[in-house]
């Protein structure tokens, strides 16, 4: 079931325009999500997909997850169906109309949607950038939670950002030099209009597709029309505009060391762009972290790539998460 919501972001965070401005969020649920055996639930599940994804990149893990709790999957301002608006740079004057792409309106996007349409205690689910999302959201959500908390998240591949500048100690020296010109070259709108126009051809997204699915499992011709439909819009280069500008912004191990919230790790051991190491990094790290499944094969996007490992280990998840939810309920009584 498709839907849409119209949500306003707050004007004073920074992220938005200088006046009210109202953005369409394309959303959807499993159908289930509605049937009586789970109106009831005390969980339900958001799922956030990666940068140039959608909500049908959760294809199969949807309906999958949906015949037991509530799930729902969203578009990101700027991806799918969801409003497109101009992207406005960090040091660039607001208007009435542009947004300052980043975590920071992710992340405040999905916390509205958990308060404002889950309204249900939530476990945050993210491939990729979607994980960082996730992350930011469930922060805000601790702040304030409203009908919603944040109960535990699953980051799938998460994001590493190795191109903000927080990480620039772990490049190598020759990109200190280049940066500033990189920096410069990529804020023009013409550049970034051209490089994204060339990126969102079908024949270039078979391309990566190979790289991000090793084993080739799923690549089909629907994964490539619904990745490349959203492309066609006309703002959808300006989402790709402020991702590639955003050079200062979070991540995910900031974030993680300031959770107390049950973090679970799925990683496609294959990813060829988040490299498993700093998965197992991260979980020897932070006590948040309770789990750590590595997928052999797998690529960047397990949760398409491998369906029945992956919804499997979300249904255990979510299990668990629920019957820790339930507890204190029933202590309570």
């Amino acid at each position: 079931m498709d839907d849409t919501w119209a949500w306003t972001p707050p004007v004073d965070a920074g992220i938005g325009p200088d006046q009210d401005l109202s953005l369409e969020i394309s959303w959807c649920v499993a159908p289930s999500a509605f049937a009586p055996l789970t109106s009831a639930a005390p969980l339900a599940v958001v799922l956030i997909h990666g940068f140039g994804a959608c909500k049908e990149h959760w294809r199969h893990t949807l309906p999958a997850l949906g015949a037991h709790l509530p799930t729902y999957a969203i578009d990101l301002v700027g991806f799918g169906d969801s409003s497109q608006p101009r992207a406005r740079l960090a040091d660039e004057q607001s208007d009435h109309h542009s947004m300052h792409y980043g975590f920071d309106l992710w992340g405040a996007q999905v916390a509205a949607f958990c308060r404002e349409i889950v309204g249900r205690p939530v476990l945050l689910v993210g491939n990729s950038i979607g994980g960082v999302v996730a992350l930011r959201a469930a922060q805000l959500l601790n702040a304030d939670a409203g009908p919603s908390p944040c109960c535990g998240l699953v980051l799938i591949d998460c994001a590493q950002r190795l191109m903000d500048d927080k990480q620039l100690s772990r490049q190598p020296a020759w990109m200190a030099w280049i940066r500033p010109l990189l920096k410069a070259m990529v804020r023009q709108r013409w550049l970034s209009t051209a490089l994204f126009r060339n990126a969102a051809r079908p024949a270039l997204i078979r391309q990566v597709l190979r790289q991000a699915y090793p084993s080739g499992a799923h690549v089909d011709e629907e994964l490539v029309e619904l990745l490349y439909r959203p492309s066609r819009r006309p703002g959808a280069a300006e989402a790709f505009r402020g991702f590639i500008n955003l050079f200062n912004d979070h991540l995910a191990p900031d974030l993680l060391a300031q959770l107390d919230l049950p973090v679970h790790l799925i990683w496609g051991e294959a990813d060829p762009w988040e490299p498993v190491a700093e998965a197992r990094a991260w979980a020897g790290r932070f006590p948040c972290i309770r789990s750590l499944q590595i997928l052999p094969g797998v690529g960047h996007c397990p949760h398409d790539e491998a369906p029945e490992q992956v919804n499997s280990l979300l249904l255990a998840i979510a299990e668990q998460t629920s019957r820790t939810q339930q507890a204190p309920d029933q202590q309570a009584t």
